[in-house]
């Protein structure tokens, strides 16, 4: 059986698609394929973003954000959105889970440690509900 993807998309702002994605990672290991996606190529994750998640023993300060396209939507299993409205492409039949999180962007550190916390929280419940059946 293959391991389930998750594609998680926040199309302003791929902050939080990353920390979201660098968690589902680091607490499911290789039962779940991540990806993580964002509305526009950057040259890196915002720096309060990698500071956060070093807090907690992830580091995710050599990602890149990834742009999002219809074909990692359509590869995925579950799409989580976050904040993204109707921007994300939609395919009917495929499972779809919007968690809305305050925006960090051009934040400090302080703005985006509760958001983390939220993320982690929803992180492992999702892990409860899809990586078991892995």
């Amino acid at each position: 059986m293959s391991r389930p993807s998750v594609l998680f998309v926040c199309v302003h702002n791929a902050g939080r698609s990353q920390m979201a994605a660098a968690f589902l990672t680091h607490l499911a290991g290789d039962r779940v394929e991540v990806r993580s996606a964002g509305s526009a190529p950057a040259d890196a994750v915002n720096p309060a973003v990698v500071q956060a998640m070093k807090e907690v023993g992830i580091d995710i300060s050599q990602e890149t954000p990834k742009v999002l396209t219809t074909d990692a939507v359509q590869a995925s299993d579950v799409v989580i959105t976050m904040g993204c409205g109707d921007a994300c492409p939609f395919f009917p039949g495929k499972r779809y889970l919007d968690w809305p999180l305050e925006d960090p962007a051009a934040q400090g550190v302080e703005a985006v440690r509760p958001i983390r916390d939220e993320i982690e929280r929803r992180v492992r419940g999702l892990i409860e509900e899809i990586a078991v059946r892995a």
